[in-house]
């Protein structure tokens, strides 16, 4: 009994793991596989910000194209920018010796992370990274704490630091408190530790960048799995089926036992 509950521990998915050690509110994220247009916005930022140090091995740049809809000459035109053939893995250029002695560790491959971490820690991973000279790579996360990784998308998300802002004062009820004398007005305290976003620092607005980073999980979504709608849309088709056979079975089973007291 010992033994088994050891091993079921080990079994764990290690997003339970990672959940006690996040210290962050964390935004929901309701995958879309039938949003197009995310996915291909989806691919365009991973191949234009992700595949110079991580690679999606397991995937193939066709099989991932035809479902997204994307030209195989258009992909190949601007998405592919090695010599790679569009039936071949995503591999990235990189050596990994090379990236072992610049970071610490090589870039890890990341067809799966959805799957193991679960898409609202990558959603929300993507989107904490802030300013941090202290750092080595000069940027932190507040979803990853410490992380060996610079913020590749600093470009789009502009200038990010931790600070304190003003925000509004939460009721014993769930409900935001209000000032008495002032109808309206509601009452704030300074909550520390949180990201301040420099105005007009990035290429894209916060709102602009928080539906990029929506685009680019989608994507690491799909291919964590690439076959779960097509698995979606079969299991509806087993459940039928076996609903109509339970009713002749039922049938069956009646005619047989009819003469039978």
């Amino acid at each position: 009994m010992r033994k088994l509950f050891l091993l079921l521990l080990l079994c764990l998915p290690a997003t339970v793991w990672s959940a006690t050690e996040i210290n962050w509110d964390m935004k929901p994220f309701d995958p879309d596989l039938e949003n197009k247009p995310s996915l291909q916005n989806g691919m365009r930022l991973y191949m234009n910000y992700c595949i110079g140090c991580h690679s999606l091995k397991f995937q193939r740049y066709e099989r991932t194209v035809d479902f997204l809809g994307i030209p195989h000459e258009l992909a190949l035109e601007k998405l592919i920018f090695t010599d790679q053939k569009i039936g071949e893995l995503i591999t990235t250029a990189m050596d990994p010796e090379k990236a072992k002695a610049w970071f610490g560790a090589a870039p890890p491959d990341l067809t799966m992370v959805a799957k193991v971490r679960g898409p609202e820690w990558l959603y929300n991973y993507l989107g904490t990274f802030y300013q941090d000279d202290s750092r080595p790579m000069g940027a932190n996360n507040k979803v990853f704490p410490n992380v060996g990784m610079p913020n590749v998308l600093a470009d789009l998300q502009g200038v990010v630091t931790e600070g304190c802002v003003q925000v509004p004062k939460i009721a014993p009820n769930g409900g935001e408190m209000r000032d008495p004398l002032v109808p309206g007005k509601a009452i704030t305290e300074e909550k520390c530790g949180e990201l301040v976003h420099e105005a007009g620092s990035g290429l894209y607005t916060p709102e602009a960048f928080d539906a990029a980073i929506y685009d680019l999980s989608n994507f690491l979504y799909y291919v964590a799995e690439p076959t779960r709608l097509e698995r979606h849309r079969l299991g509806i088709f087993v459940l039928l089926f076996l609903v109509i056979l339970g009713c002749f079975t039922y049938l069956l089973n009646r005619e047989y036992w009819k003469d039978i007291h």
